[in-house]
């Protein structure tokens, strides 16, 4: 279907991707604390829909600021 594309040799080393057998403790310690629901969640969404989510938490936050920079001025 598509034409074979030949990458040329220019004389650098070249490396394998090798099989990763082992786990980083790092990673894994992080992986605990991912919530992968959410993760399907936005992966469901179109484009359009991740960066209209994305305004809408925009302005959540621009509100929030607001709402605490009134509150710290009738203080």
């Amino acid at each position: 279907m598509f034409p074979e594309v030949r990458i040329p040799d220019l004389g650098y080393p070249r490396f394998e991707m090798a099989e990763q057998d082992w786990k980083d403790p790092v990673i894994e310690a992080y992986k605990r604390d991912v919530d992968v629901t959410l993760l399907r969640k936005n992966l469901r969404l179109t484009p359009e829909e991740r960066i209209l989510a994305a305004m809408e938490l925009q302005k959540l936050a621009e509100e929030v600021r607001r709402a605490g920079r009134e509150a710290r001025r009738r203080q």
